[in-house]
């Protein structure tokens, strides 16, 4: 076999197993490899090529699908695949990178109305937009029905301070189908047939208060009688830089209805700032032909069916609209809107040339009737671009399917399939360009008027190293149309799943140079890159280091240890400037729990003093321990590693010590009356305070858990030989980790902050219908206090936590993300990861009470699952048919051109399933793929079918 292989000129990787030699996968020698490929990132000097596909787990050779050999090229460098993308964002206005007002008023100084007179700086949106992957030449789609006021080319949704509940985008689009290498990809954008109701939109929801529900689109009663179009858009891939483009619009109204549909296609505007003077261009010598001239690219051409009307402008900025300036002679961005929508015919220029062209198709699509327009983006000069475009359509879809067939082998039930691939569509979909030099952000730019001086100070300042321009997971591409560093790490795990190598590069990015601040910090969220999210880094990075594992058989140890040292580098950071005493317990500020807690934790304290944070110190022992089980994996192949064990090993006790003990001084985070963990304020006399606030901070020392096997520790003498000695020195702290001596199931050893009765403790709050767990997942914050608000007086003022199951009741630090009671995704599955872990080493013997009150016992893998069963019941349809996430409303619920297509929401109502938030959060919420996964995949020989992938 392996002959046979090599003389074809296929490498491969195998395994040996109990029932013979596996082939895993092959890919093409690094002979093969295309010369003039170069890696996207010119600041990339090395990058895994290894192509990764699931473990194959009944056959002799694995043959891999046709999109798992498109991957394996791409990943290797040898063709590139992933060049053109669904990288265009859904929101480029109200941005901080396109803010350059004289007070940071991101949403102020340029909003959805400006966006389309308005050359952006720094990226492009679009509806259903793809580019190349350094947003160079973009596309998307225009639709006009000929009763709006403007174009549909941008998803128009309320700012934070128009919203009751914070931004909100109001349209209805789903992310259907992806595939890692973007071959295929499916969205759908339902577009109403009346005037689109902007001003109803923004003035009722002006009119009520936080206590109010949002006011949606569908609460205009703009859907009544399905007058409304579907419009479905596919992109499939003829090769890496030869895109089919096919749109069917399907009228769902009792009535025929006109369209025009402007498939456009435009140069980002590099040429306007003086820092780039090249101007690419677009021309037309042929009907329904578009060639585009850039010297980038070798010479393209959108190709039109059907011969449409070409409409061309500038990309650039409409001065006299936007601020009233001299009428200067020239086209402009807008043109082309002025153009159908307001007659304007000098609005197009005549000569068929620009940097902005659309093509315009008019139709009147009968009741029940559609349409098919169908387009081709590639080489230029191609005699007949539509000879087999269904065809190769078809082709692409088929080969997605094949991919995602053998993904979710073990997956029962359609419905669950459904749900995970479009949950993997909004992963891939959610894809972004990222473009943000700050440097010259703050100084602007040679053709423009520079920034006022308060800038250099101002948000943002001291990050003046940071320069991104890169293809990155975003967590939602109109809510969050930026990357944030926490949310990144969770959005890894169902992406491991997908491809690997795009995973680790995430990981790999924050910690480049041009990212992680030259002290150590982690890139927050553009908002404020200085803001503190919880260091998760560390768990995904060994996360995804076993999922790849897994897959090849083999440890990515390069991509392992070079994110390692620069974790180190983050990890002091942590321990510098947010243990303000040097006690080992941490203050982390924001953490990306906004509102949790009693008071603003970014803040100065209305009380003074400062905050000795439960939730900071669980993360910096999760931290610890990340650290040392990488140290460890690292050590099997250099010893040095060893000592850097030791180290963590350390850190992780004196935390632990420290949440027993605070300062020395007898104090514990720990609440041996209610059994729970509080914060404790410090205020200025040096009084300690306890917050007894039963949230998810007090369960987040379930997370600071690992478990190591025995085998391990007999491969490092000198990690085990300085735990034993540092334990008897330091026998205090060794008895917070009684169970370490004692061997568990399969002579594992156990590092934990929480011993068995603790656990139990934790757990049976965790676990009471009462109080954390709901139907859904645990809540994030006890349903005791709805009865029983926690109130803190000060000063003449009351600071209060109340439980409130959905969106936030007040606009108390922060927007529309409420932690006072629902469920949150990456939470819940840290929560289960943990249990997991709990399991592994103390196996079926260690049982608890679930739910708290029912009498009936469960070891901690089965509560791992019933939790993750109730996680997934949010999605999938019950035996009435209905999906929690969407609430009571029937139409989402009941129509079948709506009640398939899955919004996967930032947050969950802590009572009833429904989705709040940010509606297209696939990011972290995307963790729904993975415990669908979980629950499908073939384990390994002897490990219960949940448990081997953890």
């Amino acid at each position: 076999m392996q002959q046979y292989l090599e003389k074809i000129g296929l490498h491969f990787l195998f395994r040996v197993s109990g029932s013979g030699f596996r082939v895993l996968l092959w890919y093409p020698k690094p002979e093969t490899r295309n010369p003039k490929l170069k890696t996207r990132n010119p600041k990339l000097k090395t990058r895994n090529s290894k192509p990764e596909t699931r473990n194959p787990q009944t056959s002799t050779v694995y043959r891999m699908s046709e999109e798992s050999k498109r991957l394996a090229s791409a990943n290797a460098f040898i063709r590139d695949w992933k060049k053109w993308g669904p990288y265009v964002s859904e929101r480029q206005w109200g941005t901080v990178r396109e803010d350059y007002s004289d007070h940071g008023d991101a949403w102020g100084y340029l909003s959805h109305d400006k966006a389309r007179s308005k050359a952006y700086r720094w990226g492009e949106e679009g509806l259903a937009g793809i580019c190349d992957d350094k947003q160079r030449i973009c596309f998307s789609l225009a639709l006009w029905n000929g009763q709006d006021s403007i174009l549909k080319e941008r998803l128009f949704g309320l700012t934070g301070p128009q919203g009751n509940h914070g931004e909100d985008v109001k349209e209805y689009y789903y992310y259907l189908d992806n595939t890692p290498t973007h071959s295929y990809m499916k969205m759908l954008y339902k577009y109403p047939q009346q005037a689109f109701p902007y001003e109803k939109l923004l003035r009722e929801n002006q009119l009520r208060d936080r206590k109010q529900p949002e006011y949606e689109l569908m609460d205009t009663g703009i859907f009544e009688e399905n007058c409304y179009f579907d419009v479905f858009v596919e992109y499939a891939k003829a090769s890496e830089e030869d895109i089919l483009i096919q749109i069917t619009i399907h009228n769902r109204g009792p009535k025929a209805a006109p369209i025009a549909v402007l498939p456009t296609l435009w140069f980002r505007n590099t040429w306007e700032w003086g820092r780039e003077p090249y101007k690419p261009q677009m021309v037309s010598f042929h009907p329904g032909v578009i060639d585009i001239e850039h010297k980038d690219f070798e010479a393209m051409s959108l190709y039109c069916e059907g011969n449409p009307s070409l409409l061309f402008t500038e990309n650039e900025t409409n001065r006299t609209h936007l601020y009233g300036e001299e009428e200067k002679a020239g086209f402009y961005k807008d043109g082309i809107n002025r153009f159908v929508v307001d007659g304007q015919k000098d609005a197009v220029k005549t000569n068929q040339k620009g940097t902005k062209a659309a093509a315009l198709y008019q139709y009147r699509v009968p009741a029940g009737g559609k349409k098919i327009i169908r387009l081709r983006l590639g080489p230029a000069n191609r005699p007949l671009p539509f000879a087999a475009h269904g065809h190769d359509v078809e082709s692409r879809k088929r080969e997605a399917d094949a991919f995602y067939a053998e993904l979710q082998r073990g997956i029962k039930g359609e419905d669950a399939r459904e749900v995970q691939r479009q949950a993997y569509a909004g992963m891939l979909w959610n894809k972004q360009f990222y473009y943000y030099d700050v440097s010259q952000w703050i100084k602007g730019d040679p053709a423009h008027t520079a920034p006022p001086a308060r800038r250099k100070h101002g948000r943002n300042g001291a990050w003046i190293h940071l320069n991104n321009a890169d293809v990155i997971s975003m967590p939602d591409k109109w809510e969050y149309p930026w990357y944030a560093a926490w949310d990144l790490a969770f959005h890894c795990i169902p992406l491991a799943d997908l491809d690997p190598a795009f995973a680790k590069w995430q990981l790999l990015l924050l910690t480049k140079e041009w990212y992680m601040h030259p002290n150590g910090q982690l890139p927050a969220y553009e908002w404020n890159f200085s803001d503190v999210n919880p260091p998760v880094h560390a768990w995904a990075t060994w996360r995804v280091y076993q999922m790849d594992k897994q897959k090849t058989g083999k440890g990515d140890i390069p991509f392992l240890e070079e994110i390692y040292h620069k974790l180190l580098l983050n990890f002091t950071w942590w321990v510098n400037r947010k243990d303000r005493q040097g006690k080992n317990i941490f203050q982390g500020g924001f953490l990306g729990l906004d509102n949790i807690g009693v008071f603003d934790r970014s803040a100065a304290l209305p009380t003074g003093g400062f905050i000795e944070q439960a939730d900071g110190s669980s993360w910096m022992a999760m931290y610890s321990l990340n650290l040392l089980r990488i140290s460890l994996e690292l050590a099997k192949t250099n010893p040095v590693y060893q000592a850097m064990a030791t180290k963590f090993f350390e850190h992780f006790l004196y935390i632990a010590g420290a949440m027993t003990n605070l300062g020395d001084q007898g104090i514990n985070l720990w609440d041996e009356k209610d059994k729970f963990f509080y914060d404790v304020l410090n205020l200025p006399d040096n009084q300690k305070i306890k917050l007894k606030v039963r949230s998810m901070v007090g369960l987040s020392p379930l997370f600071a858990v690992e478990v190591l096997e025995h085998e391990l520790l007999e491969a490092m003498p000198k990690f085990v030989k300085h735990m034993e000695w540092f334990m008897k020195y330091r026998p205090d702290l060794a008895e917070l980790i009684s169970r370490w001596q004692k061997t568990g199931r399969k002579k594992k050893h156990l590092l934990s902050i929480l011993r068995g009765h603790r656990m139990k403790e934790i757990l049976r709050r965790m676990l009471d219908e009462t109080e954390f767990l709901s139907d859904f997942g645990i809540r994030a914050l006890s349903r005791y206090h709805l009865e029983n608000p926690y109130v803190f007086p000060v000063g003449g003022n009351e600071f209060s936590v109340k439980y409130v199951a959905a969106e936030s009741d007040s606009s108390f630090f922060g927007g529309n993300s409420n932690w006072r009671g629902p469920v949150w995704f990456p939470m819940n599955y840290l929560l289960i990861e943990s249990l997991y872990k709990f399991y592994s080493y103390y196996g079926d013997e260690f049982l608890v009470e679930y739910p708290t009150g029912s009498g009936k016992k469960m070891n901690l893998r089965e509560v791992a699952e019933e939790l993750s069963h109730r996680l997934t019941r949010l999605f999938l349809r019950d035996k009435d048919g209905r999906r929690p996430v969407f609430g009571k409303d029937e139409k989402f619920q009941s129509d079948p051109h709506f009640k398939d297509h899955i919004l996967f929401y930032e947050y969950f109502d802590g009572d009833n399933g429904r989705g709040v938030g940010a509606s297209h959060q696939t990011g972290w919420t995307g963790l729904i793929a993975t415990l669908l996964q979980d629950h499908g995949a073939e384990p390994e020989e002897d490990e219960p079918r949940e448990l081997w992938r953890w």
